[in-house]
C-alpha cells in the first residue's frame, strides 16, 4: 500500500482498502456536489473514476464549489477538479470527460463496468436518464437532489426516493421515475422545507430552468453523504 493510505487502511482493513483500489466510479457533474464528492473519493483511495462536466468556473460559483476561486474563473471545472485528483493520488486511473450530457448521452455513459455511480447532475431529463442507464445496466447508483433553498445540516440525509419530503426536485424525479417503472432510487435530500424567495428562473440553457439560492456547506454536505454512500458499500462488496 502507498504510504498516504496509512491512516485509511487502518480503518478499511487491507481487504477493504484493495476494493477501493480496484473500484470503478462515475462521477457526473462537477460542481457543488459532485467536486467534493469527487475528492472525498479520491483520498479514500478508489483507484479508476470517471468525472463528466462540460461547465466553467463562473464567479458566482465562489461561494460553494471546490474549483471555483477568483484565479480559476473561467476555466474548465473537469481539468481543475482532475488535476487536484491527480495532485492527491497519482496513480488515479482519471478519465475526464469534458461535456454538457445531452439527455440520449447521459442514458449511454453507464456501462456495466462501472462499480458505482454518483449522480450530481442538477438538470432534470439528463438526470432521469442517467438514473435509467444505472438502473438498465444494473450498476449502483445514489443521486442527489436538491441542496439549494436549504441552511440546516441536520436535515440532510440518505433515504429512498419514496421516502423523500419537503423537496420539490425529488418530487419531480419520483414522478416522472414512476412513468418508466422505477420505484426504488437511494437519494441525497433535505427535509427541510425550502425557501421559495431564493428561487430564480433561467433562460433554460443546458436543460435547466430555475435554481434556488445556495450557501457554503449545504452542496459538500450532499457529496459528502453522497461519498459516504458509495464507499461503504465498496468496501464491502465482495464480501
Amino acid at each position: 500500500m502507498a504510504e498516504w493510505t496509512e491512516r485509511a487502511e487502518l480503518l478499511y482493513t487491507k481487504e477493504g482498502l484493495n476494493n477501493l483500489i480496484n473500484a470503478n466510479v462515475l462521477i457526473v457533474g462537477m460542481g457543488g456536489v459532485g467536486s467534493f464528492a469527487a475528492e472525498f473519493l479520491a483520498r479514500a483511495g478508489v483507484g479508476k473514476m470517471t468525472i463528466v462536466d462540460g461547465d466553467v468556473v463562473d464567479i458566482t460559483n465562489i461561494n460553494r464549489q471546490l474549483p471555483a476561486l477568483h484565479s480559476t474563473i473561467g476555466q474548465a471545472k473537469i481539468t481543475i477538479v482532475g488535476d487536484r485528483l491527480m495532485d492527491i493520488n497519482p496513480e488515479l486511473q482519471l478519465t475526464r470527460v469534458e461535456e454538457f450530457l445531452s439527455p440520449e448521452r447521459a442514458f449511454e455513459i453507464v456501462i456495466p463496468e462501472f462499480d458505482y455511480v454518483i449522480d450530481c447532475i442538477d438538470s432534470i431529463t439528463p438526470k432521469l436518464n442517467l438514473i435509467m442507464g444505472a438502473k438498465r445496466n444494473r450498476v449502483k447508483i445514489i443521486s442527489c437532489m436538491g441542496a439549494g433553498g436549504k441552511m440546516i445540516a441536520s436535515k440532510v440525509k440518505v433515504a429512498d426516493i419514496s421516502n423523500t419530503m419537503n423537496c420539490f426536485f425529488s418530487k419531480t424525479i419520483r414522478k416522472r421515475l414512476k412513468e418508466v417503472n422505477i420505484n426504488k432510487l437511494k437519494v441525497v435530500f433535505s427535509s427541510e422545507i425550502q425557501d421559495e424567495n431564493s428561487l430564480k428562473l433561467t433562460d433554460g440553457s443546458n436543460f435547466k430552468k430555475s435554481f434556488y439560492g445556495t450557501n457554503s456547506y449545504m452542496p459538500g454536505l450532499f457529496g459528502l453523504y453522497a461519498a459516504e454512500t458509495a464507499i461503504r458499500y465498496l468496501l464491502k462488496r465482495d464480501k
